[in-house]
């Protein structure tokens, strides 16, 4: 036989070969899956948590939303020199807000959440300036300055009373 024909068939021969190695090669290891999985389970013992978090702080919100129509109403009252706490809004308990109340000496709502909106309140506190409202069951003193309004959760370091809803939960404004 020619040197040639010789090398012909042995390359003929290691085609196979090959293609048996690539078959060979498909797929994944036992441990590279492994390690995927497990990637993948501490990405998810993080993101839990962070969303578990983030949707709270969704429902806190509706609270917020809600109040906005008492903030108005109080604000109208303290001008007006009539009783902070009178002619609020109707409030019906949702599935996240429980109850929400304004002051009546010194205007300062209350919105209380129920357990799976983080169980706790934040109180809306308006400010004179730098001085809270005065109010009784039949006036109140009229602001002179702008009035401005400090949301308290439990870590607040603003004027006014402080609520127990956690920081975690509060929107930014009422954490600080």
């Amino acid at each position: 036989m020619s040197p040639c024909l010789t090398q012909s068939a042995q390359s003929f021969k290691s085609i196979p070969e090959k293609a048996m190695l690539k078959q060979a090669q498909k797929g994944f290891t036992l441990i590279e899956l492994m390690i995927v999985v497990a990637i993948i389970g501490i990405l998810a013992a993080i993101a839990i948590p962070a969303y578990q978090d983030y949707t709270v702080r969704a429902k806190v919100t509706e609270g917020l939303s809600i109040a906005s129509g008492f903030k108005t109403q109080v604000a109208e009252n303290a001008a007006n020199g009539l009783p902070l706490d009178g002619n609020m809004p109707g409030f019906a308990a949702t599935r996240n807000v429980s109850a929400i109340v304004a002051s009546q000496a010194n205007g300062e709502i209350t919105i209380t959440y129920t357990a799976p909106s983080g169980n706790g309140t934040l109180i809306l506190a308006p400010r004179d300036g730098a001085n809270a409202l005065a109010g009784t069951a039949t006036d109140s003193t009229i602001p002179t300055n702008a009035m401005v309004w400090n949301c308290n959760s439990v870590a607040s370091s603003k004027a006014g009373t402080k609520g127990t809803l956690l920081a975690k939960y509060s929107p930014a404004e009422c954490r600080s």
